[in-house]
């Protein structure tokens, strides 16, 4: 999704773990789920906020949900 000329188009996976954010889920946590390492995940996090443009986890939900990259 494009607005005021940003991009706000996550991979699978980056969306997978906005998806964990949004549940409340620390990197760790959602390593296990994944089945990766926490610094995989931080990597997917930062990608996350760079592309929404986020300062912190819980901003780059709310643009998440608002922009509709994320379900409630």
């Amino acid at each position: 999704m494009v607005e005021n000329g940003r991009d706000y188009e996550l991979t699978r996976k980056e969306s997978e773990v906005l998806n964990w954010i949004k549940e409340g889920k620390s990197s760790w946590e959602i390593s296990k789920i994944l089945d990766c390492s926490k610094r995989v995940v931080d990597f997917h996090v930062s990608n996350i906020k760079d592309k929404l443009n986020a300062s912190n986890r819980a901003q780059a939900v709310a643009i998440g949900l608002q922009y509709q990259l994320i379900r409630f």
